[in-house]
């Protein structure tokens, strides 16, 4: 059954009276193409769900925006507009701006789908730097054959793990006692966390295979 929240009415009523008409529009289209949508509102502007978020819109002074959770993942939705504020289509300033209605529609049907099917947005999880070891740290693991041979295989995240407890020292005493561990794990084959890796997985963990 189609829900429809109060909050949604009195949110369109307190908007500007250019926004209304484009509020009043999207609503209307959202409710034709998924008759079970759910109305609500988040971070305080109505939002539709269905399964999982659908699409949402707000008002502003000058302007409305209206977007789709899953846009990047649409056909349905132009290329040149999924990217946009909350996945969506820019800024609306009159409702003459919108898509035609029967558009509208066949997007929030494709979503509809999309939440239907489980689909998910793929997560973009960003690589962090590289991270360059200090001279004196690569002098030491370099005098030590196997250390060197070890520290060369090893995957980006675990010369990131020695290099960030080496130089992350508070004193001079404490860097020089962490080098010189740092060295002789190598020097065994041992990732930085070796201790909580499993016995069969303790050597080479991290190295490249």
């Amino acid at each position: 059954m189609p829900t429809r929240d109060a909050r949604v009415d009195a949110y369109i009523a307190r908007a500007r009276p250019f926004a209304k008409p484009i509020l009043t529009k999207i609503r209307k289209a959202v409710h034709a193409g998924c008759p079970d949508v759910i109305e609500t509102i988040k971070w305080s502007v109505p939002a539709f769900d269905h399964k999982g978020p659908l699409c949402g819109m707000a008002a502003f002074k000058a302007h409305c925006v209206w977007g789709f959770w899953k846009a990047a993942l649409m056909k349905t939705v132009p290329a040149d507009t999924a990217v946009k504020a909350i996945g969506g289509f820019g800024r609306f300033e009159s409702v003459d701006q919108l898509p035609p209605e029967r558009a509208i529609i066949q997007m929030v049907k494709e979503a509809a789908a999309l939440n239907d099917a489980g689909v998910k947005v793929p997560k973009v999880v960003k690589a962090k730097p590289a991270v360059k070891a200090p001279a004196d740290m690569l002098a030491a693991i370099r005098k030590t054959r196997r250390a060197r041979e070890t520290y060369e295989a090893f995957s980006p995240s675990a010369r990131r793990e020695y290099i960030e407890w080496v130089t992350g020292a508070k004193s001079p005493e404490t860097r020089a006692r962490r080098l010189e561990t740092a060295v002789q794990w190598m020097a065994d084959g041992k990732v930085r966390n070796w201790k909580y890796v499993p016995a069969a997985k303790a050597g080479r963990a991290g190295a490249r295979t």
